[in-house]
């Protein structure tokens, strides 16, 4: 399919409060407008035409937007909105060249995940566990047999729940038009009704309807959350700093850029460095705080559609800078010799070349390391944990054992990585 038709010409009256004068499509969810998600994830998934439906009012932001966006579109308006989303359907018959398209709402959030499953059915696509939206004021679907054979929000019967997505065939404005004749506002429930759609169930996967500030605020949180790394996490920030770092994005995603979030991340790592000179204890907390809000930029990036490679370049780079500088602040305040020397600069070696080790499988293999050779995961040393057990010696006042375990760990660790990258892909 190549076509998709967008409706978007409702009021939104109930988002004003937060939308202020924005038409609700193009409402801010986690950092970016609720149409660029659609726009963006369907063109992933290979739609190559968008009609956008628009009531006059909302016209001119709506398309001033598509222009920046550069997608193929064209626009139809509706010029009598409250005849409701069925009589927007129709109107659009006219600019639907294919014999099958995708139908959704302009107030609908997805995620790619539920796309790219749904893109694939036929009919209503229905949702019959609805995990992310508000089951009360949802629409439900009764299928029997394969098809719609009810739906409506107080329905007492159903199998799942309407979740605005749709695959249809040119045939449903023949529906549309008849019924269109009879009545004066038309909705899509009943045409769907009327036609008996098919129904294609996806369930558990994201999406949402974003009608209300309390839409808003848990699809917020709902996108934050399904933001994070996960395959690089180590222990700590699986259990411990994703829980803070979450709570900061979902604060921040609307007010900095990934590379803010980067920027001041770093300069929390390089103030915890100086402080240590003069006061280690606050500086390990410090670094460990820094560690804890680590997550925030690429939690960010990946909630707004912002992902880079330059923003994964940077913040790897000033990562080590952080690392080097924090341990050198230590080191000097120990004013090390001898073989106390040799531990610190093991230690400083090694620890950097943990993370050189599996930037550069990325590099060579074009593979995310963690993915690639599972056993990583289970070995001790990565940065998170690193962290935080630098932070905890630094408290009680140990510095020599510090360095000298943190060599021994992060010196085996690369030594294990590089027996794992020999076992899985020497021959490559």
């Amino acid at each position: 399919m190549k076509t998709a038709v967008i409706l978007c010409a409702g009021a939104g009256t109930r988002l004003r409060t937060l939308a202020g004068d924005a038409p609700k499509p193009l409402v801010k969810v986690a950092g970016r407008e609720i149409l660029y998600r659609t726009l963006y994830l369907l063109s992933k998934a290979g739609v190559e035409e968008f009609v956008i439906v628009v009531n006059p009012q909302n016209r001119e932001p709506i398309e001033s937007f598509l222009k920046e966006t550069g997608v193929s579109y064209s626009i139809v308006i509706n010029e009598k909105p409250e005849r409701e989303n069925g009589y927007s359907l129709l109107l659009a018959s006219d600019s639907v060249m294919e014999d099958r398209f995708v139908l959704t709402m302009g107030d609908h959030l997805y995620s790619e995940e539920f796309i790219a499953q749904a893109i694939g059915g036929e009919g209503l696509i229905v949702d019959s566990l609805a995990l992310y939206t508000d089951r009360e004021e949802a629409t439900k679907v009764l299928c029997e047999g394969g098809r719609v054979r009810d739906i409506g929000k107080e329905l007492q019967r159903f199998t799942g729940y309407d979740t605005g997505f749709f695959v249809l065939e040119r045939k449903i404005f023949e529906v549309a038009g008849r019924l269109a004749e009879k009545k004066e506002r038309l909705t899509l429930s009943e045409i769907v009704r009327e036609a008996q759609l098919k129904c294609t169930f996806v369930s558990g996967k994201f999406w949402t309807d974003v009608d209300t500030p309390e839409d808003l605020k848990r699809a917020r949180r709902e996108l934050i959350r399904s933001s994070a790394k996960g395959s690089g996490d180590g222990f700590v920030a699986r259990h411990l700093n994703r829980k803070l770092s979450l709570r900061v994005s979902e604060k921040l995603v609307d007010r900095v850029s990934p590379n803010q979030a980067t920027g001041i991340v770093f300069l929390i790592g390089i103030l915890s460095a100086l402080v240590a000179l003069l006061n280690p204890p606050l500086g390990g907390l410090l670094y460990q705080l820094s560690s804890m809000l680590d997550g925030i930029d690429g939690e960010i990036a990946r909630a707004s559609m912002r992902t880079t490679r330059f923003g994964g370049w940077l913040d790897s780079v000033l990562d080590r800078f952080v690392d080097f500088s924090f341990l050198s602040a230590l080191a000097f305040r120990m004013e090390p010799s001898g073989y106390a020397l040799l531990w610190v600069l093991s230690a400083l070696f090694g620890s950097l070349m943990v993370s050189y080790t599996t930037e550069r499988f990325r590099g060579a293999y074009q593979e995310d390391a963690y993915r690639a050779l599972p056993l990583l995961r289970y070995l001790p040393g990565r940065r998170d944990e690193r962290i935080l057990f630098t932070a905890v010696m630094t408290l009680m006042g140990w510095f020599l054992p510090l360095f000298v375990i943190l060599s021994l760990v992060t010196n085996l660790r690369v030594l294990l990585t590089v027996y794992l990258v020999w076992r899985e892909k020497g021959t490559q």
